[in-house]
């Protein structure tokens, strides 16, 4: 969703190359497009404007060091401002309490149910003993969706479907909690298509009864400018905590990231980035300042592929790639490991733009090659070298519903990637590099 932004940004930022100073001349046509592009990107325009000239303010008053070019230390103090404008820092919720209570609240059709599935999927590895609650009682086939999302993980869900007294059945799931000593409560709570007087009052009867630790407002980043108008809302009746930014991986403009912070004074805590359960983010600041930089978001990608992988199937892996004794076993597990850290787009969207861009990537790739895999018998599998047969290769194509050529192409990659592991078996100096 930041592209636009982060192309404009960009774009602006190249026009200080070949200066060989900052001058007042040469940043205004720069702090003129930052401003237009902040602007067409949702950001409200108040907040364009004070970013702006503060950007302006510091480069102005910035000294360029030797060994820094003029366009370099821009970056730096953009990327700075934009930290700073989504909250400096990163947030930690706040699990306290015997079960610490979490509350989500937000208009219907932001997400709610879905962030509750993944915020408890994330709590689950603390590890804490989480327990869903649906208090949704007007939405139709609601507690059926939470009870859904809830058995997937393997989470347990409390709901009462005939009782019509929302703040009733969360005092019960409460007591349900204590007596089941459940770490954590998730209250998914009723939204609306809009803000109204009784939605309101049931959130802050229900915040006031229950005291949660943590209550947070959920918003769809699609809906432009309107977010923080929605946000401000809830935050003059509720007083959340936090904020969580769900469908940041849909083709929105990325503003009311920039915006709600510093509207409503509160941090960002989460962001959403896809419909897997995986697909939730702790926020922080400097890394999506980078993103929208183009600079990427590398120690993300790195956390993402460290909970992905265990240290056991890492050195196992190692050392059968050492040895040269990889087989599609091996190349299956990885596939499964690498659909676990996430669309293939939302990794993507991590690395630096200058390595992004040049990467062409077909998110149905890792489909095709599971079911391909999935179709050789155990022997293929563990037996590269038998797939020489064409036989084999058409009753694979045949078996997992794709064209030979798929089954060839594979294998010629899997083959690609052994003379690869061969290479530097045999030779010491490029096994260091390439380790390294």
């Amino acid at each position: 969703m930041f592209d636009k932004l982060s192309q404009g940004l960009t774009k602006a930022i190249q026009t200080l190359k070949g200066h060989s100073r900052i001058t007042e001349t040469n940043i205004a046509n720069s702090v003129k497009e930052i401003r237009r592009v902040l602007i067409q990107a949702d950001v409200h325009y108040k907040v364009a404007k004070h970013v702006t000239e503060t950007i302006k303010e510091k480069a102005l008053g910035s000294k360029v060091i030797h060994s820094v070019s003029p366009g370099q230390l821009f970056t730096k103090i953009v990327n700075e401002e934009l930290t700073f404008l989504m909250g400096s820092e990163k947030k930690e919720i706040n699990i306290i309490g015997n079960p610490a209570v979490i509350m989500l609240v937000g208009l219907q059709g932001s997400g709610k149910t879905t962030l509750a599935a993944k915020l408890a999927a994330s709590l689950k590895k603390k590890p804490k003993k989480v327990l869903l609650v649906a208090c949704d009682i007007y939405r139709p086939a609601a507690i059926e969706q939470l009870k859904v999302l809830g058995n997937s993980i393997n989470v347990d869900v409390y709901a009462e479907p005939l009782n019509k007294n929302v703040l009733e059945i969360a005092q019960n799931s409460l007591k349900y909690a204590k007596d089941g000593a459940y770490h954590v409560v998730i209250i998914d709570t009723a939204g609306r298509l809009g803000i109204d007087e009784a939605m309101m009052e049931e959130l802050m009867n229900l915040k006031e009864n229950l005291n949660p630790s943590e209550t947070l407002f959920v918003i769809d980043s699609m809906i432009g400018q309107d977010a923080v108008n929605v946000a401000k809302a809830f935050d003059e009746k509720i007083n959340f905590d936090g904020i969580v930014l769900t469908k940041l991986d849909g083709d929105a403009k990325g503003g009311v990231a920039l915006s709600i912070c510093s509207i409503v004074n509160k941090p960002i805590k989460f962001i959403s980035v896809g419909e897997k359960i995986t697909d939730l983010d702790t926020f922080h600041p400097e890394r999506m300042a980078g993103r929208i930089l183009g600079m990427g978001d590398i120690i993300s990608f790195v956390e993402k592929a460290e909970q992905a992988y265990d240290d056991q199937q890492s050195k196992l892996i190692d050392k059968k790639f050492r040895k040269n004794e990889l087989d599609f076993n091996d190349l299956l597990m990885h596939l499964e490991k690498i659909e676990k850290m996430g669309s293939i787009k939302g990794l993507m969207n991590m690395l630096p733009s200058s390595i992004a861009n040049n990467v062409q990537v077909d998110e149905n790739a890792l489909k095709i090659s599971k079911f391909i895999i999935n179709s050789m018998t155990p022997y293929e599998r563990t037996n590269p070298s038998s797939l020489k047969n064409i036989k084999r290769c058409e009753r694979i194509a045949k078996g997992s519903g794709k064209k030979l050529a798929d089954v060839k192409k594979l294998i010629k990659q899997f083959e690609s990637m052994l003379k690869i592991a061969k290479q530097l078996g045999n030779n010491a100096e490029l096994k260091k590099k390439f380790m390294s």
